[in-house]
């Protein structure tokens, strides 16, 4: 292991072996985050989702992960980018409190384009579908060996994958008018989206990866056909845990309203995760 890490730091240098640039990215993002949600009321709970959110984008993104999914395992660069996406995303979100949200997205001049943007179907479609095509091997070996290309795409995933999240956890109450019914239906289209590249991942019975079939040097027993196949297993695994994470709340939360009187405790149906409850 030692010697892998050697390899890796005399191959790539120490200042990219660490990801010193995505450290110091990060420190001024965390900065600016604390600057701009100081006038707001915010809980420990939130700016522990975001410094945990900062926390794993270091490690998936800086940390010599990002060199060993570049070009030696094709898991770990699933893994990577199915961290960034499914996870990261949902933590920013409901680490921003609602006062902020409805100042810097629901301006008179930005709720158009936002209520467009966030409509649950299109924004299924588009985050699933472009995930689904950037692991299409024509696609994905072509962008990994250019890395403006790579670093292009992987930017309009993670931005339509906060779009995509963003309809899920509704932040803004009146921003999306989604009942609990038409959310845990918005999840299962979405599951359903990622089901052909997830069983083309595991099923498939050749290595499609150009740049991994090469001979990766981390782990010599595991074949580039067990390592497309381990991809697989972790792009499904980690979409399905953080749905489910997803439906569990909705449905509690669905649950609940059932149970109160509803001259008590009247149904609002445009709740998201972190606006607690109100009666009125």
């Amino acid at each position: 292991m030692f010697a892998v890490s050697g390899n890796l730091i005399s191959h790539y240098g120490s200042f990219k072996f660490w990801g010193v640039g995505v450290f110091v990215m990060l420190v001024l993002l965390s900065l600016l985050y604390m600057k701009l949600i100081s006038k707001y009321k915010v809980t420990s709970k939130q700016k522990f989702f975001f410094f945990t959110a900062v926390v794993l984008f270091y490690l998936f993104k800086g940390s010599p992960i990002a060199l060993v999914s570049g070009d030696q395992l094709f898991s770990a660069h699933v893994l990577q980018l199915m961290v960034i996406l499914f996870i990261v995303p949902p933590l920013c979100i409901m680490s921003l409190p609602v006062d902020f949200l409805r100042s810097y997205f629901w301006s008179y001049q930005k709720r158009r384009v936002m209520k467009w943007l966030t409509h649950p179907f299109p924004s299924a479609l588009l985050f699933n579908i472009s995930l689904s095509v950037y692991f299409a091997p024509p696609v994905f070996n072509v962008a990994i060996s250019h890395s403006v290309l790579l670093l292009s795409l992987q930017t309009f995933l993670l931005l339509f994958a906060f779009i995509m999240w963003w309809t899920i956890i509704t932040p803004l109450p009146e921003m999306t008018k989604l009942s609990e019914q038409v959310r845990v239906l918005y999840i299962f289209l979405a599951s359903l989206l990622l089901l052909p590249i997830g069983i083309f991942l595991l099923a498939t019975g050749n290595p499609h990866y150009t740049l991994y079939q090469e001979g990766q040097q981390i782990l010599p027993n595991l074949s580039a056909l067990g390592d497309q196949q381990l991809g697989g297993g972790f792009l499904k695994g980690i979409q399905l845990t953080t749905y489910g994470i997803a439906l569990f709340i909705i449905m509690s939360r669905w649950a609940k309203k059932e149970e109160e009187p509803d001259d008590d405790y009247p149904y609002y149906a445009r709740e998201s995760f972190n606006v607690p409850y109100k009666k009125k």
